[in-house]
């Protein structure tokens, strides 16, 4: 009887390979398990070998964030859920910083090549959202806002999870979103209190006090 895969397994020889690549260290089948308490085997039970484990390394991150995505409920406020996932993409970040790195390497192969063009069509879908719900303007590009918005998100994401930045300066998220939604017709008081709503939503770990 084939024995039961552990996702917690799976997780952790990602984990370290992310961490290990991070540190510059080397990568091997050896190195990869010593101190885990698993063996060499195990690589090849959850991936196939170390090619397997390349293409799975990157295509995590991405699932990971999709996961998180996919927990924030939808509301009535389609400004205050735009905010929400972006509160979500830095907290992902905040929590996987090894992954997130990965994520955008493109010597890493991807699984599912659509996984990072969903991450921006969820915020397409709302921004056409806010426009039906006439909080942006008609002639707002949903696919220009929605790369814009993922800008702000990615570039803090990269200056505090990877970069020189601290913590405090995730503060600045809803802001630069208030002023970026503002920009596409919504009114500045409502605006300033949907984003901050949703930026809300931002796990305690990643918030900033």
């Amino acid at each position: 009887m084939a024995r039961t895969k552990d996702p917690a397994v799976r997780s952790l020889l990602l984990d370290r390979a992310a961490q290990m690549l991070r540190k510059r260290q080397s990568v091997t089948l050896r190195t990869l398990v010593a101190g885990t308490g698993v063996s060499t085997m195990a690589v090849y039970t959850y991936f196939g070998g170390m090619d397997g484990l390349w293409k799975a390394l990157r295509q995590e991150g991405f699932t990971r964030l999709a996961a998180r995505l996919a927990a924030i409920k939808m509301s009535a406020d389609p400004v205050r859920d735009l905010a929400a996932l972006g509160a979500a993409y830095l907290a992902n970040a905040m929590e996987n910083p090894d992954l997130y790195r990965v994520m955008f390497d493109a010597g890493f192969d991807l699984e599912d090549t659509g996984a990072a063009d969903e991450t921006l069509h969820r915020l397409v879908r709302g921004i056409d959202r806010a426009k039906t719900n006439s909080r942006f303007r008609d002639d707002v590009d949903p696919l220009e806002l929605a790369t814009q918005s993922w800008t702000i998100g990615h570039g803090l994401a990269s200056l505090v999870a990877t970069g020189p930045l601290p913590h405090q300066a995730l503060a600045h998220g809803a802001p630069m979103l208030t002023a970026l939604f503002t920009s596409a017709g919504d009114e500045p008081d409502q605006c300033r209190r949907s984003v901050e709503r949703g930026w809300g939503r931002m796990s305690p770990e990643a918030r900033v006090s």
